[in-house]
């Protein structure tokens, strides 16, 4: 209830005539002397240019202001005057299939007017006003409805219908007057309500919400359902949850970005938000280009349909890269509401941690270690714990999964974002350099990646796939683990004086590493792999291990067994097998099981 009457548009709109004077500027960051009547994370409009700002403090004798743009040329005496409102999102059709800055200014508009580079102080609509939508109204005159009530459905793209909401901030309403189906903009009158005190209300397609407050749900569920995204190493070893949280650390080259590339195509999320917080510019660019190309498989559309980019490059101001996560969250936040399953890549957390440092630097605030902010694990134990799969408003179900990489400098996971990250998040995917530099991709290393969703999914993966899902994934953990004691030894004292049962696990570990876990984006049926096809992979080099194990026990060496070549046979399953012919995995056992017989008869 507070939440909402805290963001109610009303409430701001009595203060939209406040002023103040430039005293003093530090970087991104200005000074106002003496009392004002601005509030905290009022957006403002600062200098002749109008440069969009928020403020950040304010005490009895000066005002602090962070400012989302470059703001060389400014001078003291400049006015500051207040927008009314909070730093806020628009939130209405036209979000999927563009790409925004941080504070969500369309960057090909931006493109149109003002050529390659955005010009300061320049005021765009976020969203197309004149563009006319195709409006399927879902309320009738003499109708009851409250906050987050669906009013109307738009087809937004090819792939997404677009449900208009009521405001949350609307408690119970009477729909009093409603437009027939037809063509509207986002700023046309749909639906008129009568509110409790006798007040008319008129409700279009468009809704205002600040970026740094949460959008109120009626219920958070527990972590039951994965997000499936057919890469194995993810989806068997270290799954995530819809609505759950992960990181992806790595050093410089190890695949943080390409990683999550895999999961904006291939994951069975209803909608991708991409947030380039802080990355190079030339990087960026390559994303807006694949993106812009990529078709979606379960579509045959293209991906931008159902994907928003938020672009916000190194060389852009440092703090709108610091509202560029939030920016991201709330459009992520506002598709959830209607009922859609999203996923959010934030590239990368360091980056927008940086700024955050720089902020606090010019600030003059206390540093905690390596300089960043004392408040640094707040700022990120409260980006993450807005994911979630909640019961919406309207009573739907709608998730918001956070996957966010994090650059240590130097692959250095004990610097402190990757160590505050680990803390809020429960799916860790630690890229190892090694791996990446020997061309094992996906780079997660299996030793220092973990999971805390794997037994909570479990009962999902008893009932959709199978009940030995869970254990024989144990089982290949145990294996790799197993791998990684021997080689301690054999770096030591060589394989060769290894007995042969030692020997055995570490070949089939070799066939789980490069059979199972290195995975090829670049082959057709090993870019995504169905999660049946995973478990009967498993399920094979389970049943070669089986075997081979019985034949090393009966004393045939591991020599014999490795010249047979059907480990080599087992790694190339991944390739061999059509992802829509999977019943020749069946086979395999029964090449095993020749494979088996051959060895006894040898030796008979």
């Amino acid at each position: 209830m507070s939440i909402r009457n805290s963001c109610s548009e009303e409430v701001w709109a009595l203060d939209s005539k406040n002023t103040g004077v430039i005293y003093g500027i530090n970087g991104p960051v200005i000074y106002l002397k003496g009392k004002s009547s601005f509030r905290m994370s009022e957006m403002v409009y600062v200098g002749k240019e109008k440069l969009v700002g928020e403020v950040i403090s304010l005490d009895k004798d000066r005002t602090t202001i962070q400012v989302y743009e470059e703001t060389s040329g400014l001078r003291p005496g400049e006015k500051v005057e207040s927008s009314g409102a909070p730093v806020s999102v628009t939130l209405a059709p036209g979000i999927l299939n563009n790409i925004f800055d941080g504070i969500e200014r369309p960057l090909e508009r931006i493109a149109d007017t003002g050529g390659a580079f955005i010009a300061r102080g320049v005021s765009v609509d976020s969203l197309d006003t004149e563009k006319l939508w195709q409006t399927h109204l879902t309320v009738a005159k003499g109708d009851l409805v409250h906050g987050g009530a669906i009013i109307a459905e738009v087809p937004e793209t090819r792939a997404i219908v677009h449900k208009c909401m009521v405001p949350p901030d609307v408690e119970s309403a009477e729909v009093v007057e409603v437009v027939p189906d037809g063509e509207y903009t986002i700023r046309d009158v749909l639906v008129k309500v009568q509110l409790p005190d006798g007040q008319i209300r008129e409700l279009t397609m468009t809704q205002k919400w600040p970026i740094r407050v949460a959008r109120p749900v009626s219920q958070r569920y527990p972590a039951s359902i994965p997000l499936v995204t057919g890469q194995r190493i993810l989806d068997t070893m270290f799954p995530i949850a819809k609505g759950g949280t992960a990181a992806i650390p790595g050093g410089f080259g190890t695949g943080k970005t390409m990683t999550q590339h895999q999961i904006a195509k291939w994951s069975d999320a209803d909608i991708i938000i991409y947030i380039g917080c802080g990355e190079r510019g030339n990087e960026m660019t390559q994303v807006l280009e694949e993106f812009g190309e990529l078709i979606d498989p379960k579509s045959g559309n293209p991906l931008m349909d159902r994907t928003t980019l938020i672009a916000n490059t190194s060389n852009m101001p440092v703090a709108a890269r610091e509202a560029s996560i939030y920016t991201g969250l709330t459009l992520a936040e506002y598709y959830r509401d209607m009922g859609y399953d999203v996923a959010i890549m934030a590239d990368s957390t360091s980056r927008w941690a940086e700024a955050l440092r720089e902020l606090s630097g010019r600030l003059e605030e206390m540093p905690a270690e390596e300089g960043f902010p004392a408040y640094l694990a707040s700022r990120l134990s409260a980006f993450y714990e807005r994911a979630g799969m909640m019961q919406t408003l309207n009573g739907a179900s709608g998730s918001v999964s956070i996957i966010g990489a994090v650059s240590p400098q130097g692959g250095d996971f004990s610097e402190p974002v990757t160590q505050n990250t680990k803390r809020f998040v429960r799916c860790f995917w630690g890229l190892d350099k090694s791996l990446a530099y020997a061309r094992h991709f996906p780079a997660i290393h299996w030793l220092t990646s973990y999971s805390e969703y794997t037994m909570e999914l479990s009962a999902w993966y008893a009932d959709h796939v199978s009940p030995k899902f869970v254990d024989y994934r144990n089982r290949l953990m145990g294996l790799l683990s197993q791998e990684n004691n021997l080689m301690e030894i054999v770096k030591l004292i060589g394989a060769d004086v290894l007995p042969d049962d030692q020997k055995l696990v570490l070949e089939i570990a070799r066939v789980i590493r490069l059979g199972f876990l290195q995975q090829n984006a670049f082959h057709k049926d090993d870019t995504c792999v169905s999660m049946e096809k995973q478990f009967k992979m498993m399920d094979v080099i389970l049943y070669l291990y089986r075997k081979s194990r019985k034949l090393v026990a009966m004393g045939h060496p591991m020599s014999l067994l490795k010249a047979e070549g059907i480990f080599e046979k087992v790694i190339a399953v991944k390739y061999d097998v059509p992802n829509d012919n999977l019943q020749m995995l069946d086979m395999y056992k029964q090449d095993i099981d020749d494979f088996y017989n051959r060895i006894l008869e040898k030796n008979a």
